[in-house]
């Protein structure tokens, strides 16, 4: 375990920069284009940036990403 010892702008930044990435890996989740084998690799790694999101992020904020990925992931499943 570590710790982290951040200013507010740090914090803001910091957040700011993981949702770009779940939102990105969203997109990504959502192109026909990419292998079933890859996209399940960037679920995993949705998941640990998700992680690293919710220790930075209001409760509310959270919520969104997490039904947003619960979306996709029924799409995919029923192509």
């Amino acid at each position: 375990m570590r710790g982290l010892l951040i200013s507010e702008k740090e914090t803001k930044e910091l957040e700011y920069i993981l949702k770009r990435e779940l939102e990105e890996l969203l997109l990504d989740l959502t192109d026909d284009r990419i292998d079933r084998v890859v996209k399940q690799l960037m679920v995993e790694k949705y998941e640990i940036v998700l992680n690293l999101y919710k220790r930075v992020a209001l409760p509310c904020d959270q919520k969104e990403y997490v039904i947003q990925l619960n979306h996709v992931m029924k799409k995919n499943n029923q192509m």
